[in-house]
């Protein structure tokens, strides 16, 4: 199944809502990089859909609007709330930090958390396989058997090699990359036929950076531990049970699954493996 640019993009709405009820507010006093500030790292560029027109500050996006809405649990208005950016491997190295808590979609595993700490999760992901027209007009289906024979490229860094040799177990080693993003640009070069991202992230590839990107299939969250994104902190840093508190509020009164709901419906089209 492929997804357009225009019908990809309303399943996705442009409001930001805020203002739910606060955990509480106290909590982050004294704690935090800036006295009275709350400093939110998050990737540069920063993609659709976790922050739209890469503007964390607008709130609009799924991560952009968690932010902000742990931030207002916590007591911080917009006007006291910072951006920065980090690469992806800086903010998980040992050391200080120059934000308080960093979110661009960091899978909790317990080799990262040797070096910095995690927040509960706030994100769950399904695993997608993305792949490109061609891949489907030969005879790939949403079938473990299928999948079996694709020649696989995949990001060294994250959880999806262990992941695709799990689920998978292909007939040839994957090809490694560094970042996903290179794995989109070795599918535009045919050097393989499929990678693994979570499904919203397969979204916006197969819509807007490929021009005949398919989403092959999904993995059901049951089929496997799912990916499981959490906010970083610099280790052992007291803000973290604070956002943990704002996390599980959100979690209790429904906020955390109406952003996601928001900013992360999931294509019910998109097939499951079998």
């Amino acid at each position: 199944m492929t997804f357009g640019k225009i019908g990809f993009s309303a399943m996705f709405t442009l409001a930001f809502a805020a203002g739910a009820a606060t955990a509480d507010e106290s909590c982050a006093v004294g704690k935090t990089l800036k006295e009275g500030v709350l400093t939110v790292a998050t990737g540069n560029p920063a993609y659709f859909p976790w922050v739209i027109d890469n503007d964390p500050a607008s709130g609009q996006g799924f991560e952009a609007a968690v932010a902000y809405e742990i931030a207002a649990r916590m007591g911080f208005d917009r006007d006291h709330v910072e951006w920065t950016s980090t690469t992806f491997d800086q903010a998980i190295q040992p050391g200080p930090k120059e934000f308080d808590f960093n979110l661009q979609q960091y899978s909790i595993t317990a080799e990262r958390d040797q070096t910095i700490d995690f927040s509960e999760p706030y994100y769950a992901a399904a695993q997608a396989v993305l792949v490109r027209k061609p891949t489907v007009d030969g005879g790939a289906t949403p079938t473990v058997a299928s999948l079996k024979a694709l020649k696989w490229g995949l990001a060294a860094g994250t959880t999806a090699p262990a992941l695709v040799q799990e689920l998978v177990g292909p007939d040839s080693d994957p090809l490694l990359y560094d970042e996903t993003a290179d794995t989109a640009e070795a599918l535009k070069a045919g050097q393989i036929d499929a990678t693994m991202m979570d499904l919203p992230t397969a979204l916006f590839t197969a819509a807007v950076l490929l021009d005949d990107g398919v989403v092959l299939g999904q993995f059901p969250k049951g089929a496997e531990a799912p990916d499981s994104f959490g906010l970083v902190f610099e280790e052992g840093n007291p803000l973290r049970d604070c956002t943990n508190e704002a996390l599980a509020a959100m979690t209790e009164d429904g906020k955390l699954a109406a952003i996601e709901a928001e900013w992360l419906q999931e294509a019910t089209g998109v097939p499951v493996i079998e």
